[in-house]
């Protein structure tokens, strides 16, 4: 008897040990996950959050032993660029997000960065701290110490396509159905030239400006790692020279958050002001670095650094290769006066020698790990770093492989801050939502609203809404209009608008849809200059700064459409579009300049009358017409709407926003506001401005 209670317990716990969650249909060496998420950085911890909340079986898998592994090397100098603007003076929590670049999204109120940090520009220590915090307060998913390999596709998973197995150092597997990347840029770019091997990497070099003291340096590359290495030697180098093929790029000129920060360009000051310091434009890949032999003449670069001057300093010069001699003997007959001519030319901007070489030139994506049928290919952009990428963020060719942060840029290099932890927290959300739809088959959250209500939220998004804010242009609220009601969508990635119904799991009924974007003008103008903003409503469509632009469709663009779209312009031609004016202050709540204009593009999008009534004028509406205006229609006769008592009257009298005799509904015949509003044909009756 004791026998057999033996063997069942001993099945018991067989049994118990088959069905742990997440090691399930397979043998005992390879885990089994529906999500297996690569990487514990911001991305990372993000999309574990979202899947977290939405109880699907998931892992982290990260190399290291903390989150954000990243950020306990770079930036080299310990400083971050984001921007940690904790006193805004608004408790509007959503609103904050948009000048808070470093929180992540969650359902907890105070997970925020500046429990960690209140500085602008916080310590880079700082940012590994909060995403274990993070990560240990929501009690997120992460194993640690695993150090992924190989990935290779396997069979079919999840929706009829490919799954994924991933190998680790110890050799274990983990079978995924589907896998997210987020493993980030942390590869450093290189370019190989003659003496490339005498150059330092930003990677490696010293960061004790003592270290360069009165020594001449040529920093290869001009984005902000370049300038943040000569912000930190300014004061204790001799002289400093960048060199890249492009010229500087200034973040506050071009709207692109990963172009020159302000906060690294003192150098640029030191240049304009002839102070030792420059900037030369000019090819990577012809380049040659060479160093003076002990002869007195220059050579070639070896593995070791030779020729130094009297006081000890590497003496390196700068050339182009084809100026170096051939193996026969003979120089280039290419050589001309156009090519640069090196140090033949008595007035060659680099013709002094270096002490140091440095490479700044960032980082790419880890192609290596990725076998041929799991490889996701090159994007067309950032000069192949990065993984190409559908406008869902999956990879090309690589069904159920999803590419997530810094490494999913190529949608939106040089256009928007995808690239960025502000950017894409918000893109990881997106992604989720369509997880959702695809695997799970839940439609995209919709908030279902009262057409008359349309104008009141649409004012909300735009004040209020970061998404949108922060990824300008590539993400947008959709709103698919029903007659009397509305779907609301928020944050649907622009460039799939054709496949939206496949993705988001709703369909556009006849009435069309309107999309909600935020974006820059194209007026190429003096971003400081005179005449660099445009105030007038009338003219909405020349502004410059980033402002609410609304397109309405009948029918959803087609991939057609997209490729035939204007430069510059995020969406297709619509069939009417509508601009609201740039605001000083980014608040567009102003009853002339913005609520007004936007009502009556949104009465001839529609076809329906949008003002807001008292009850007194629903009441005499509901008595002397057939249809009441839609606002009464819905509220007033549904026993909801606001009381006309003598406090609004007069209240709304003084503001200009009724006529001065109390009982009429007609629009007064004098007063300036009248005025203008009748240039846009706006009506005067008795409204009320949310």
């Amino acid at each position: 008897m004791e026998l057999i209670l033996c063997f069942i317990c001993l099945l018991s716990l067989f049994s118990l040990v088959l069905t742990v969650p997440g090691d399930h249909h397979g043998d005992n060496s390879t885990r089994h996950h529906d999500y297996c998420v690569l990487g514990a950085g911001p991305a990372g911890l993000q999309m574990g959050f979202f899947l977290a909340q939405s109880q699907r079986d998931y892992i982290i898998l990260e190399r290291n032993s903390g989150p954000g592994s990243f950020f306990k090397r770079y930036p080299r100098h310990r400083k971050l660029i984001s921007i940690n603007k904790v006193y805004t003076g608004r408790r509007n929590r959503e609103f904050n997000l948009r000048h808070d670049w470093n929180s992540l999204l969650s359902n907890r109120p105070n997970l925020l960065f500046q429990r960690v940090s209140r500085d602008l520009y916080p310590e880079a220590d700082a940012f590994p701290h909060y995403l274990s915090m993070f990560e240990k307060e929501l009690g997120l998913q992460v194993q640690y110490g695993t150090d992924i390999g190989r990935i290779q596709a396997s069979g079919f998973g999840l929706n009829g396509n490919k799954s994924y197995i991933l190998t680790d150092q110890n050799g274990e597997e983990y079978k995924c159905r589907v896998l997210l990347v987020s493993t980030g840029l942390w590869v450093p770019e290189e370019v190989h030239f003659v003496g490339s091997d005498l150059v330092e990497g930003y990677e490696s070099i010293p960061t004790d400006p003592e270290e360069y003291k009165d020594q001449a340096v040529l920093i290869l590359g001009k984005g902000n790692s370049a300038f943040e290495v000569a912000q930190s030697i300014l004061g204790r180098a001799s002289r400093i020279h960048l060199y890249s093929p492009s010229p500087v790029r200034l973040a506050w000129q071009t709207h692109y958050v990963g172009d020159l920060r302000a906060v690294n360009n003192e150098l640029l000051d030191t240049y304009q002001l002839k102070s030792l310091d420059g900037l030369v434009e000019g090819g990577l890949e012809d380049i040659a670095i060479v160093q003076r032999g002990k002869d007195g003449g220059k050579r070639r670069a070896g593995k070791n650094r030779m020729g130094k001057s009297s006081e000890g300093k590497m003496q390196l010069y700068f050339t182009l290769s084809e100026l170096l001699d051939r193996q026969d003997g003979n120089r280039s007959t290419a050589i001309t006066a156009e090519n640069l001519p090196g140090y033949h030319d008595d007035n060659f901007s680099l013709r002094q020698p270096y002490d140091r070489v440095i490479r700044c030139l960032g980082f790419r994506f880890n192609f290596s790990v990725f076998d041929g049928s799991a490889c996701p290919p090159h994007s067309s952009t950032a000069r192949g770093r990065l993984p190409a990428v559908t406008a869902w963020y999956e990879g090309r060719g690589t069904p159920n492989l999803f590419i997530l942060g810094t490494a999913a840029h190529s949608r939106d290099y040089r256009m928007s801050a995808g690239g960025f932890v502000h950017g894409f927290r918000y893109i990881v959300r997106a992604v989720h939502k369509i997880l959702e739809q695809r695997y799970h088959n839940n439609a995209w959250p919709a908030n279902k609203l009262p057409t008359s209500q349309l104008l009141p939220w649409i004012l909300k998004r735009v004040n209020e809404a970061s998404g949108p804010y922060q990824m300008f242009e590539v993400l947008g609220d959709i709103i698919l209009l029903q007659g009397s009601h509305c779907e609301y969508l928020e944050e649907f990635p622009l460039q799939a608008l054709p496949r939206f119904s496949a993705l988001s799991g709703r369909h556009v009924s006849e009435h069309g849809l309107l999309i909600v974007v935020m974006q820059y003008g194209l007026n190429r103008t003096d971003t400081l200059g005179p005449g660099r903003a445009e105030s007038e409503w009338t003219k909405a469509w020349k502004s410059n700064f980033l402002h609410p632009v609304i397109y309405y469709y009948r029918t959803v663009p087609t991939e057609g459409d997209m490729r035939r779209r204007p430069v510059g312009w995020p969406l297709p031609r619509p069939d009417a579009v509508h601009h609201m004016v740039e605001d000083f202050l980014t608040e567009w709540d102003q009853p002339v300049s913005h609520s007004q204009p936007l009502r009556r593009f949104l009465e001839h999008c529609l076809h329906m009358d949008l003002r807001a009534f008292y009850a007194e004028s629903c009441f005499r509406l509901s008595l002397t017409s057939r249809k009441p205006p839609l606002f009464c229609r819905q509220g007033y006769l549904n026993k909801e709407g606001f009381v006309g008592n003598s406090h609004l009257w007069q209240h709304a009298r003084e503001a200009g926003l009724m006529p001065t005799h109390q009982g009429s509904v007609v629009p007064g015949d004098d007063g300036s506001f009248s005025d203008c509003l009748s240039h846009a044909g706006a009506d005067m009756t008795s409204t009320i401005n949310f």
